[in-house]
Parts: structure tokens; C-alpha cells; sequence
């Protein structure tokens, strides 16, 4: 079976949500298959897995509804993409696309680093289900990385194919041992991991900390200087300290030095800074949505999206004798279930069991 992968959505220099899924991904199934890393610029490769790759043209170009005809001259038997927008016209491979979450029906403001002509058509697309559908009926196969996301397929009728879960899951370092048996955080800090679309809801965030004096809240994303001047007004006098884009490194420290990682977002297709924190032994304090159930378990501890006070007093929680070291070993233990070791095993089960189906309807 040859498996050609999707990696043209990885990110130049810094990883993002997908790019990590990919790189991850990509990573672990080529310890168990061999595999061909399709890209669309060769600076990608600084982030990927020294694997075989081949370039074609980028995901966001006016021909990706025809990139098929390229991709049929490496005579895959399976192409797998971590997106669900890979064009197929004239394929003669078998296509496996992935859905992620569908946020943007309910939140139709695209990523600003997109084209402005794709920004618009990213608008269009998600004014009714029927595109989803069409793309997602013109593939094989379909992965989304949650239960919940599975769910929201289902309950929509996004598609006639079958859908498996495939998660997303951490690239954290391996936790000290020292660290690791604290009972105790190593300072009065939180910290959000995310972007500042308004549906990640961060100006609850601002004002729990508001009523937080002896914390800090570190919000670690690249933020504009009028989002930066909004927040510090919502709460003048508040310990925020922006990273605007920490480096892995000190994400990492931040992260595992402090009480939790707080998160009041309304909508997720999955949360990889829940199952980051945990891995690292910190709590997550988040809001409560199917999502983060779904992730964290009994560990987590869960306030009204939208209520601050609920959140201060989950984080006073989190101070009462045990706390939080109950919560933080419950913390690893729900993370180990993410693995891209675990994820890889899925996938590969989901591409051979694809190519088999294929091969059966030829014979018949």
C-alpha cells in the first residue's frame, strides 16, 4: 500500500494547530508504514520528519480542485489530508480527509493569515452544510480528532462515509522527576494557550484575574497591540504579562511552573493546550463544553463559559489542602490516553481497512 500524506498545511517556521497534528502524525505512522510527505514548499521540511516528500502546488492555490491530476502521477494507492479541502477531481487513488471541528458555522470569521479571495470563499463555504457535504461525500474515508466532533458529523449528516476518531495529542518534554512528584505549583500563575478570536473568550480570563491580586496571567499567544491595549483595559492594574508568541521552550516552563492553565473558550474542536498542561502535571481550569469533557476527564475542573467569578473560585479551589496534587496526578493520567503513538495506530487501521474496501468494490 502506498501512502502519500498531506503535510502542505504545516507552517513556516512555527507550528500552529494543524501543522502540529501533521507533523505529529506523519512522524509516528511512518514508524509503523512507509510513507511520502506531500509539500508545497520546501521550508516546510525545518518542522517535518526526515521522510521521502514530494512538492506540488500549495492547498491555497486556484488549482487545488484539479491537484489530483498531479497526485495521480505518484500512483498512490491512499492519500491521507489533515484538512477536508483537498481537491479530487479525476483522482485514482483512494482519499481519506479529516474534519477538525466545525467552529466556523457557528463562529464565520476565518484565520486573518489567510488569502483575502480565500478568506472570502472560507465565508461563503460555511454559510450552509451542503459544501461540507459535497466534499466530504467525494472522499473514501473521513477522520475528525474527538468524539464530540464525530458527534456534530452525525447529527448534521455530513457525510455518507464512515467517520473515525483519530486525536490530536502533545509534544511536551519529558517531566523531571523531581517536578513531577510536586504536590505544590511553583508559582501563583495561569496561563492561556490560544488566539483571541471572540469566541475563545478571553475577556473572562481578564477579569477573573481581576479578582485574582496575587496571580499573574500569561497569555502566551502573538497578540496585535489594540487586542493587547483592549484586554489591559478591561482590568487596570492586573498582572498580565503577554509572551506574544513564547518559543516551545518557554511554553513549556511557564506551563509546568504553573497553577493551571485556564481556558474559557465556547466552542473547540479539541484542545491541544488541555492535554499539553496535563502532560505536564498542571490542572486545567476550562470552560464547560462537550470538548473539554470530553479531554479532561475527571481531572479538569469546569465554570459557565462566560461567569469569572465561577473561574476564581475554581482557582481558590485548586489552593485548599491536596487539591492540587490530586488534580495534577489525575492530570497525567488522563493525557497518557494522547499519543501520536495511539493516533498513528488508528490511522494506519483506518487507511488499510479504506484500500481493502477499495480493492473489494473492484472485484466485484
Amino acid at each position: 500500500m502506498r501512502i502519500l500524506f498531506d503535510c502542505r498545511y504545516t507552517r513556516i517556521g512555527r507550528h500552529d494547530g494543524i501543522s502540529r497534528f501533521t507533523a505529529g502524525l506523519v512522524g509516528a505512522l511512518a514508524e509503523r508504514h512507509a510513507v511520502t510527505m506531500l509539500i508545497s514548499d520546501h521550508r516546510q521540511l525545518e518542522l517535518l520528519p526526515d521522510l521521502p516528500w514530494e512538492l506540488i502546488a500549495s492547498p491555497t492555490s486556484v488549482g487545488e480542485p484539479w491537484i489530483a491530476r498531479r497526485v495521480n502521477r505518484l500512483e498512490p494507492d491512499i492519500v491521507f489530508t489533515p484538512m477536508q479541502t483537498m481537491g479530487g477531481f479525476g483522482r485514482r487513488y483512494r482519499l481519506v480527509l479529516t474534519v477538525h471541528d466545525l467552529i466556523y458555522y457557528r463562529h464565520p470569521t476565518p484565520p486573518r493569515d489567510l488569502p483575502a479571495f480565500v478568506r472570502v470563499l472560507w465565508r461563503l463555504y460555511h454559510l450552509a452544510w451542503w459544501p461540507q457535504r459535497l466534499l466530504l461525500n467525494r472522499s473514501d474515508a473521513v477522520v475528525t480528532v474527538s468524539e464530540t466532533t464525530k458527534a456534530l458529523i452525525a447529527e448534521h449528516k455530513l457525510t455518507r462515509r464512515p467517520v473515525s476518531v483519530v486525536p490530536n495529542a502533545a509534544d511536551m518534554p519529558p517531566i523531571p522527576e523531581k517536578r513531577a512528584a510536586r504536590t505544590t505549583p511553583e508559582s501563583k500563575s495561569l496561563v492561556y494557550m490560544g488566539s483571541f478570536m471572540p469566541y475563545k473568550n478571553v475577556d473572562t480570563l481578564v477579569r477573573a484575574i481581576a479578582q485574582l491580586p496575587d496571580y499573574r496571567l500569561h497569555l502566551m499567544s502573538r497578540v496585535s497591540p489594540a487586542e493587547r491595549d483592549r484586554l489591559s483595559a478591561l482590568a487596570p492594574g492586573t498582572q498580565l504579562v503577554f509572551h506574544d508568541g513564547a518559543t516551545d521552550e518557554d511554553y513549556a516552563e511557564t506551563l509546568a511552573r504553573a497553577t493551571a492553565l485556564v481556558t474559557a473558550s465556547r466552542d473547540e474542536g479539541f484542545g491541544i493546550p488541555l492535554v499539553e498542561s496535563m502532560t505536564l502535571g498542571t490542572p486545567v481550569v476550562v470552560s464547560d463544553i462537550p470538548i473539554f469533557r470530553e479531554i479532561g476527564g475527571r481531572a479538569a475542573l469546569y465554570f459557565p463559559a462566560d461567569d469569572p467569578d465561577a473561574l476564581v473560585a475554581r482557582i481558590r479551589h485548586l489552593e485548599e489542602p491536596g487539591v492540587w496534587a490530586e488534580r495534577s496526578a489525575g492530570s497525567r493520567e488522563e493525557a497518557a490516553r494522547y499519543t501520536w503513538a495511539t493516533s498513528a495506530d488508528r490511522l494506519l487501521t483506518v487507511l488499510t481497512a479504506t484500500a481493502a474496501r477499495a480493492k473489494g468494490r473492484g472485484r466485484r
